[in-house]
């Protein structure tokens, strides 16, 4: 099962997909059309044989100048099987949609940012039948943000930088700023944001700031769950804000659950087990496996 900070990390452009384009022409300084359409498409490429294939996000972007396939990857380590897969993919996603692929890998090593930029060719020394070059999204081109009015100016691109340089002594400066940025965005997006930040840090100690200042900041003060903080206690709330967060995220990404089941999470009190289902609701399929292991499944 792919961790939560490898799902975070492609995540950030399903939620803002536009934030690619700028991304492109700001960090990557290549020039690319003006999209007239972005779409989210399945990132299943499974063919009839019994083989599974899937890439982490694909988008569509339709531009006047052409349409194109953006293949986006994210990769925690050096592996040296994935050259195949991504020369499968963009040929597999070329043959199908007939748009351009382009695949851009994101990763919060810089060692493993230097492994994937570099081009992969197939075929005979000297004379390459096929040449595959990802761009690269990583630690030596994503800006470190650690001003709150840069983080405010394009809050996606903050959780990413947080994402990406989350770690070290830097870690507290880059996470207040977008602490204090949230609290510029509405509050679903806000709590959106927050959660994706949680779980796409690796760093335990950047995980543990980041919450205490989701504690601090209330980022969700704009929720009509603010009155019971003061109310009820913080506990209450933050369980009652937890599930809430669940729910908009696997609405968001299409995942099926009966009123049962989200009754189960709403009257769950039990913030370690939120704490749970919060990781599992970024990568499980349908609800069985939101509460997979949980016994006969009480909530509380």
């Amino acid at each position: 099962m792919v961790s939560s900070s490898h799902e975070a990390l492609h995540r950030i452009f399903q939620k803002d997909t536009a934030l690619l384009i700028r991304s492109f022409q700001r960090l990557l300084h290549i020039p690319f059309p003006e999209p007239r359409d972005i779409a989210i498409l399945n990132a299943d490429l499974t063919e009839i044989e019994p083989i599974e294939r899937r890439c982490d996000t694909l988008l569509r972007v339709d531009t006047d100048d052409g349409n194109y396939l953006f293949v986006i990857e994210s990769q925690g380590k050096k592996d040296e099987a994935k050259r195949g897969s991504w020369a499968y993919y963009l040929s597999y996603l070329y043959e199908k949609y007939r748009c351009e692929p382009v695949l851009i890998v994101l990763t919060q090593s810089a060692s493993t940012a230097r492994w994937a930029a570099k081009p992969v060719q197939f075929g005979l020394p000297g004379w390459p039948t096929l040449t595959l070059r990802p761009l690269v999204l990583g630690p030596d081109n994503v800006p470190v943000i650690a001003d709150p009015g840069v983080a405010a100016d394009d809050v996606p691109l903050a959780v990413f930088s947080a994402i990406t340089h989350g770690r070290g002594t830097g870690a507290v400066a880059i996470l207040e700023s977008l602490a204090a940025a949230l609290e510029t965005v509405d509050a679903d997006s806000a709590a959106m944001f927050a959660q994706l930040t949680e779980s796409g840090l690796v760093d335990p100690q950047a995980k543990k700031i980041w919450r205490d200042l989701m504690t601090t900041i209330n980022y969700f003060f704009r929720h009509e769950v603010a009155e019971k903080v003061r109310e009820e206690g913080r506990e209450e709330a933050r369980a009652e804000e937890r599930a809430k967060v669940i729910l908009r995220t696997l609405d968001w990404r299409g995942i099926e659950l009966s009123e049962a089941d989200r009754e189960r999470v709403r009257s769950c009190g039990d913030l370690g087990r939120l704490a749970l289902w919060l990781d599992r609701c970024y990568e499980v399929t349908d609800a069985a496996g939101l509460f997979d292991g949980d016994g006969d499944g009480e909530g509380a």
